[in-house]
């Protein structure tokens, strides 16, 4: 009898890994962080209010990361027009994303989180692409694995869906 609990205990453990973290329907995290200026800004309140995009990318300048924020401000007008917000997320510095945001002429708030204070409200544990959407404080879409250079696509898809 002992040996069937030890396999369904490990189960549990491992399922309740899975499920921890953010999911549809959960609350936007209430934090502030820096921006590409080197200015706090309240991302709860953004979060709050209307439709917001965040993406998550590993590491300014690298070849995916420019697809990826590259495909969101290539689609810029589009999600203007939606009244959608758009905030991107990383670990550089607010040096390294404001040279990123010129570079690549990124009409958006880049996000620097060399303290990790969004990432651990997101329950992200290494750096990945993912992208969420929030509207009105909810989480109403997530993709844990974002794309690279149909990121824009991906995120007008599920507002699409969205407002069915």
């Amino acid at each position: 009898m002992k040996l069937l609990l030890i396999p369904l205990m490990i189960f549990s453990l491992f399922a309740n890994m899975l499920s921890a973290g953010l999911t549809v329907g959960s609350d936007a995290p209430q934090i502030s962080a820096i921006d590409h200026t080197g200015n706090t800004i309240d991302l709860g309140a953004a979060f709050n209010t209307g439709t917001t995009v965040v993406f998550f990318y590993p590491k300014a300048m690298t070849p995916g990361c420019t697809k990826q924020a590259c495909s969101l401000r290539d689609s810029w007008e589009v999600l203007q027009q939606r009244g959608v917000t758009i905030f991107g997320i990383s670990a550089d510095t607010a040096k390294t994303q404001a040279a990123f945001r010129n570079k690549h002429q990124l009409p958006f708030t880049l996000i620097a989180d060399t303290d990790k204070v969004v990432s651990t409200a997101f329950d992200k544990s290494r750096w990945s692409r993912q992208a969420y959407i929030f509207k009105d404080g909810k989480l109403v879409w997530l993709d844990l694995k974002a794309s690279t250079a149909n990121q824009a696509d991906d995120v007008l898809a599920a507002l699409d869906q969205l407002n069915k």
